[in-house]
């Protein structure tokens, strides 16, 4: 059996298999943006996970030098003690 088609009908063939590749295209491309979308979401909680675990590690930093200047000052002033005493 032999079909033949119309200029007309194939003209609607090809149009129709050109919204066809732009409907699959489009698809694509909001596949891929979803996926993005997900990536940056799970990047900014890393993000802030981050951040919360510096300011953690800040604070305790902070902590060590006020200890650090602390044992300064008590040796400090021991060794102005020690200078006091004369020796015999």
């Amino acid at each position: 059996m032999i079909i033949i088609l119309t200029e007309k009908e194939i003209l609607r063939a090809v149009e129709f298999q050109k919204f066809s590749e732009l409907e699959s295209k489009i698809s694509g491309l909001l596949g891929d943006y979803a996926l993005l979308k997900k990536r940056n979401l799970e990047l900014e909680e890393e993000l802030q996970n981050k951040t919360s675990e510096l300011e953690e590690a800040n604070s305790k930093l902070e902590g060590l030098k006020e200890d650090k200047d602390a044992v300064r000052s008590k040796v400090d002033s021991l060794l102005d003690l020690l200078q006091e005493i004369k020796a015999p």
